[in-house]
């Protein structure tokens, strides 16, 4: 039976958010609920910011009313605020996202109200790029399986809701399976546990999402997956300097990152825009990549700076974070990628295979540098 807004309503009727018993529904604090073909159920609760850490408990027992009802296959439920509004149910604004405080522990020792750690998860290393168009999937895909050829234990997060392209990458398909109605097992491809938005949706589906569902998403495909024990757990960011970035440095104690930009003027513009908001949210750069650098010609051997060459590296150098390497425009790359069959699994002694390797090698050398564990940062706005 299709589950109904009005059957969200009724479940969430249970819930109370004051002491004289109002109910959610009753509040004016609860947003339009979404119940999408998948049988997924998404809404916010409107507080104020000051609010955030009350209304948390609220959230949490909103989320697992509805997770009980038969048929619900998930739920992505958030804390949502108004811009210059004392109380959010007096506004028509539009709502901007509250990152929830943490519900599990921090790390021994670390400083009070830090983010908590992942269960078994060693490093959380965000691959990202200021702009799209510049190979970031393919490079993390990549990436991550030449750091398990170096015998470590890895996953990938495809934390780029709107394009999600990491199924595609390692030709998976199908839907994960949930353990004990509470959390995913992540998909396998190539010896890598795998998850993204992408298995949960139709191939065609334009996720419509506000940036509250966004960091909802994003944070129970991090905390609400069965990973097991990793030494470096890759995100595959979306592009840009947004909501998807803001949440994994409030709520998760990311390792570092690493910028992957092709050489032009244009795209290190916007590269330089990522490496600065890594710094500002204080996430170490473990390194830039330099994607698309060469392209030879298969017939001829020429070798061509279709868009120019060495600027990343000479842009990691001008900012004063180590370049992990280049990686070259060629057709195998781009074959193998869109036929599924990642070059480093396919081809492990080719020479592609070994451009990325080397970047691994690097990457995982800078990151044993790095404090694992690290607990999240604060972010300060100037």
């Amino acid at each position: 039976m299709a589950i109904t807004r009005d059957d969200v309503l009724k479940a969430l009727a249970d819930v109370t958010v004051d002491a004289a018993g109002t109910t959610l529904p009753g509040s004016g604090r609860l947003s339009q609920v979404v119940v999408d073909a998948n049988s997924r159920v998404m809404f916010s609760i409107l507080v104020d910011p000051s609010e955030a850490e009350r209304f948390e408990p609220v959230r949490r027992q909103a989320e697992g009313r509805v997770l009980k009802m038969p048929g619900v296959s998930g739920v992505f439920a958030s804390l949502t605020s108004e811009r210059n509004q004392s109380h959010p149910a007096q506004s028509g604004a539009a709502p901007r996202a509250v990152t929830p405080p943490p519900v599990a522990p921090p790390r021994p020792g670390a400083p009070p109200n830090q983010g908590p750690q992942i269960a078994g998860v060693r490093h959380i290393v965000a691959v990202a790029s200021g702009k799209g168009g510049v190979g970031k999937s393919t490079t993390a895909c990549n990436l991550a399986l030449a750091l398990q050829a170096q015998g470590l234990k890895v996953g990938l997060l495809d934390a780029d809701i709107y394009g999600p392209s990491v199924p595609k990458l390692f030709g998976l398909s199908g839907k994960p399976n949930v353990v004990d109605n509470k959390a995913m097992e992540p998909m396998v491809g190539y010896g890598l546990k795998v998850m993204s938005i992408g298995f949960l949706i139709e191939p065609e589906t334009a996720m419509i999402w506000r940036g509250p569902m966004v960091q909802s998403a994003i944070t129970q495909m991090l905390r609400d997956v069965v990973w097991g024990e990793l030494d470096v757990l890759l995100v595959d960011m979306p592009p840009g300097t947004g909501d998807a970035q803001l949440t994994m440095a409030q709520a998760t104690p990311l390792s570092g990152a690493v910028i992957v930009s092709t050489p032009q003027d244009l795209a290190l513009i916007d590269a330089r825009r990522g490496v600065t908001m890594f710094k500002k949210v204080a996430v170490p750069i473990l390194g830039v990549i330099e994607n698309m650098a060469t392209f030879v010609c298969p017939n001829c051997g020429h070798a061509s700076h279709i868009f120019g060459h060495g600027g990343a590296r000479n842009e990691a150098q001008r900012l004063g974070v180590p370049f992990l390497g280049e990686v070259p425009l060629d057709m195998t790359i781009r074959e193998t990628s869109d036929s599924g069959r990642p070059v480093v699994a396919t081809d492990p002694e080719g020479p592609h295979a070994k451009v990325y390797r080397d970047i691994a090698a690097q990457l995982w050398a800078n990151l044993s540098g790095a404090p694992a564990g690290r607990a999240a940062p604060k972010i300060v706005f100037e």
